[in-house]
């Protein structure tokens, strides 16, 4: 099946954050996404809030908002007046029922396939991780071996020293 999505994978990943140890995509984005005003998108579910638990969404405090402006340079001239909320993978999907609109599940699936693409690339990662640091103390042991015969071959025996002065070679003969 051919990918039609009405957004881009790379897009809808950027949107993606990490905040409280979750992937989460704000409420403004997200309606940027379906192509409904935020304080829309925002009513829809305070109407159906028994459908997204805390761990479906959550409002972000003073300190996170404040933070995660500073970081993506979000203007704060004439914007909210509330800290947005962020919406886990799985509030995201209760989303499509809320809205109910062939966009927002279109929306949906492709936002759930970029959640896929980036837990895919997180596990590689994290393999790779993984597999380097197996590899790399395996061969610490072994090189340690071949770096201590290098330190020998490297250690130059100190050369015998030549004496400085006069030798005495024979009966020294005094006059008489």
């Amino acid at each position: 099946m051919k990918n039609n999505s009405l957004v881009p994978s790379e897009t809808l990943m950027n949107k993606i954050i990490f905040i409280r140890s979750s992937k989460v995509m704000l409420d403004s984005d997200l309606a940027e996404l379906y192509v409904v005003e935020t304080r829309v998108l925002n009513q829809a579910v305070k109407r159906n809030i028994e459908r997204f638990p805390d761990d479906f969404m959550f409002q972000l405090t003073a300190g996170e908002w404040e933070n995660l402006k500073s970081q993506n340079v979000i203007s704060s001239w004439g914007g909210r007046r509330n800290q947005p909320f962020a919406f886990t993978e799985q509030g995201i999907a209760m989303l499509s029922s809320v809205l109910n609109s062939e966009r927002a599940i279109k929306v949906n699936i492709a936002i759930m396939r970029a959640f896929v693409k980036l837990r895919k690339l997180l596990q590689t990662n994290e393999e790779l991780n993984r597999k380097f640091q197996e590899i790399e103390k395996k061969y610490d042991k072994q090189f340690q071996v071949v770096f201590q015969v290098l330190k020998k071959l490297m250690e130059q025996p100190e050369p015998a020293r030549k004496e400085v002065g006069f030798k005495q070679t024979g009966n020294i003969i005094k006059d008489k």
